[in-house]
């Protein structure tokens, strides 16, 4: 599985090619990059590289068609709420269905040592005018990695 590099928390579910990631990016004032946009956007580094807690969830699918969206109002306790709820669904090791807000839902059933996933991406309004909901097939997810990415995103929530 790839890594998003976001600076905060990360929970990336799928592959190097068609992923959903649930992200808390936090900018680095200091960082370069983000210092020259906050030039072009007129404000100070810190003040554009903002506070840090804004959710946002990220997609992309093997055509290479990939978007994202901020989650307003979202809060740790329910990514970790999320994770927790793939956890015990895991290791129920049944078909299950798990929902994170009204943004994203997960259906997954094993195979072999495998999770083949479906993710469901409902962007919130306001986001793209008239975008619809996407389906995007994640693919065969080893269990054992699966379990190690949720287990390594609820520490870095604490």
């Amino acid at each position: 599985m790839s890594e998003i590099e976001t600076g905060g928390p990360a929970l990336f579910i799928g592959t190097d090619t068609t992923y959903v990631a649930l992200v808390r990016p936090e900018l680095d004032p200091a960082d370069p990059g983000v210092r020259e946009a906050a030039e072009q956007a007129g404000v100070s580094p810190e003040e554009f590289a903002g506070p840090g807690n804004v959710w946002a969830l990220m997609l992309d699918r093997e055509d290479g068609e990939g978007d994202g969206f901020e989650l307003p109002g979202a809060r740790d306790i329910e990514a970790d709420d999320f994770a927790e709820q793939l956890q015990r669904a895991l290791a129920a090791a049944e078909p299950f269905t798990a929902e994170a807000g009204n943004f994203l839902r997960l259906d997954a059933r094993p195979s072999g040592d495998d999770w083949v996933v479906t993710a469901r991406v409902t962007p919130p309004e306001g986001h793209d005018d008239g975008a619809a909901p996407r389906t995007l097939e994640l693919g065969a997810l080893p269990a054992a990695d699966l379990l190690a990415d949720l287990e390594d995103f609820r520490r870095t929530l604490v």
